[in-house]
């Protein structure tokens, strides 16, 4: 007698029949299995795992959430206004002002544009000099 065919032995129903009559059944879960899902993993979680005891990344400072406070409401802008003008959710700007936020430099350096203020180095708030961009 043949026995079950591959679709046939990986039933719920085969499995709990299997069960029954005191065979060994291994089951593994194949992790996102049938889905499109990439395996990435980025910089921070490598950034996490090579940290031993205190496992949290590096927050704004409170100083740069001030300066992008103060540099947007002299511009008159609204938190919604300044992540509309540069293409984040208002969410993002609220947690950069309020300390929360992992620093990202493409989202400071869209920020640092948009209120003419530096956030990053050891010149944190002053005005950004406009000059020619190197090559």
């Amino acid at each position: 007698k043949k026995g079950p065919t591959a679709a046939q032995a990986k039933s719920k129903q085969a499995i709990l029949a299997a069960q029954r009559r005191g065979e060994d059944v291994e089951t593994s879960k194949k992790w996102a299995a049938g889905q499109n899902k990439q395996h990435s993993i980025t910089k921070n979680t490598a950034k996490l795992d090579r940290e031993t005891e205190e496992l949290h990344h590096d927050r704004v400072t409170l100083e740069v959430g001030k300066v992008i406070q103060q540099g947007r409401q002299s511009k008159g802008l609204t938190q919604k206004d300044l992540a509309t003008k540069i293409n984040e959710k208002p969410q993002v700007i609220a947690d950069y002002e309020s300390g929360r936020a992992i620093p990202n430099n493409q989202v400071l350096g869209k920020i640092e544009r948009a209120i003419g203020l530096k956030l990053r180095g050891k010149d944190i708030g002053k005005p950004i000099e406009k000059g020619p961009r190197a090559k």
